[in-house]
């Protein structure tokens, strides 16, 4: 699971990060005044998936078995999740390290 931090400045911006993020396949997970946690579900390729199937029914059974680590990595591991807040520094005291759009888009589309 990744975790990336975006900043906003007040909960209008919050929302319109949200908005944009929503048409990219993510979803709210959990909202507050001050964060919005979303997440976006991966399943792996789909040509990855097709080929172990297909070799796996012809071939070779134990492709199954990895289709299904490769499934559960991809949906359960690699799922990328967004946390929206206002805040600039943790619990602890420490400052907050902040990602950017470009970033979680690009781990969000990555095929593997």
């Amino acid at each position: 699971m990744d975790l990336f931090i975006l900043h906003a400045d007040n909960s209008k911006e919050m929302e319109e990060i949200s908005e944009e993020l929503s048409q990219n396949k993510f979803k709210k997970i959990e909202e507050q005044d001050n964060y919005i946690l979303m997440k976006k579900r991966r399943y792996g390729n789909l040509l990855i998936h097709a080929v172990c199937l297909i070799t796996a029914l012809s071939f070779i059974g134990i492709l199954i078995f990895i289709n299904v680590a490769y499934f559960a990595y991809s949906f359960l591991w690699a799922s990328p999740h967004v946390l929206i807040t206002t805040e600039t520094v943790g619990d602890n005291g420490e400052p907050l390290e902040f990602s950017n759009m470009d970033e979680i888009l690009k781990k969000a589309t990555a095929l593997i």
